[in-house]
């Protein structure tokens, strides 16, 4: 079977997206996804999403790991599909889709590369030692670190990921630092089971540990570098809920072709 295909970036955090409207696509296998996903036998990607359509909303998200496991919410590809949706002319400028973690609002550019992501509300954060665990759509863990630039984040974000703790169910481990108003961020995300250039959910728990580690409240907003470029995260803040929570950033279409499954 041949199909269609769009390869798309959001920050370094890159994925395959397939429009799969005409439900042409049935019961994705996990074997067929890991090898689209393989940078050496495949496309490439962090990960693979489906466009599909959803009864009371513009489209709907499906989005599986690059191990070719059905993922949690994926901050950055919903963001690139949205950018995907308005290619398509799914969307124009405004949408309201559904993802696994339920519904979301995005707002995009005019010329399609930068959009703002509303993520779910965030009321619980726990602490591991002096790390941080929290769910922005998928589970995170988020240590403060310093020479960040140097960490070995493959193998103590995996030596986390499968600790006795967080082994069975998976975690993403977000390494973080201050720089200059906001933070430098580093992330391995399990799926991938290696180290992104970018992870959306990822920095958005870091925003949001971050304020309440520092005590702050009310409208805030949040710069964070990436190995992948920068991405802003707005939210509100009242000591007990995070709330409009927006994670903001480029999303841009690399190329397009044809592949046989």
């Amino acid at each position: 079977m041949q199909i269609n295909f769009y390869k798309y970036q959001g920050a370094g955090n890159d994925f395959v997206l397939i429009d799969n409207r005409e439900n042409n696509l049935q019961h994705l296998d996990k074997e067929t996804v890991a090898l689209l996903c393989d940078r050496r036998f495949g496309i490439g990607g962090d990960g693979l999403m489906l466009l599909e359509n959803q009864a009371g909303y513009d489209f709907k998200m499906v989005y599986y790991n690059a191990d070719g496991n059905e993922g949690s919410m994926c901050g950055n590809g919903g963001r690139c599909i949205v950018a995907f949706a308005k290619h398509l002319g799914v969307i124009t400028d405004t949408t309201n889709f559904l993802a696994t973690d339920g519904p979301h609002y995005a707002k995009i550019s005019a010329n399609g590369e930068w959009v703002s992501l509303q993520m779910i509300d965030v009321d619980t954060v726990n602490t591991d030692g002096d790390a941080f665990v929290l769910n922005t759509g998928s589970p995170h863990y988020v240590k403060p670190t310093h020479d960040l630039a140097f960490k070995d984040v493959f193998n103590e974000g995996r030596a986390i990921r499968n600790n006795a703790t967080y082994k069975q169910e998976g975690i993403n481990v977000n390494f973080v630092e201050p720089e200059g108003e906001g933070y430098f961020v580093r992330t391995f995300e399990r799926g991938v089971e290696n180290e992104t250039y970018a992870c959306g959910t990822g920095v958005t728990a870091v925003a949001l540990a971050m304020a309440r580690h520092h005590h702050l409240l009310g409208q805030i907003s949040t710069p964070i570098r990436v190995l992948g470029g920068n991405l802003n995260i707005r939210f509100r803040y009242d000591g007990e809920k995070f709330n409009d929570i927006f994670l903001e950033g480029p999303a841009k279409k690399v190329f397009e072709g044809t592949i046989t499954i």
